[in-house]
């Protein structure tokens, strides 16, 4: 089918928090569709993102920058301060 490309994001308490690399799409029974997704879950910079059902895209400039090697989101500020921020769209 496709090769993929793009990540899944992962939301946890209204917070994107990491991705999952899209490997490819694949052809299931009844004319579904599974996604491959690598077992490796990337962390991103938290942002908040609102509970919702279903697929929505992000573009790119939307989308969370990953946190660096050895980086944590709580390294810059205290872990809750910069969930706070985050959830006010701060950071």
């Amino acid at each position: 089918m496709d090769r993929g490309g793009g990540s899944l994001f992962w939301i946890f308490k209204h917070q994107l928090v990491v991705r999952s690399p899209i490997l490819r799409f694949e052809e299931a029974e009844g004319g579904r569709t599974n996604i491959v997704i690598s077992p490796r879950l990337i962390e991103v910079m938290p942002q908040p993102k609102r509970a919702h059902q279903g697929w929505r895209y992000l573009e790119d400039a939307d989308a969370p920058r990953d946190l660096g090697s050895g980086e944590e989101a709580g390294e810059v500020l205290p872990g809750h301060i910069a969930a706070d921020l985050a959830r006010l769209g701060l950071v």
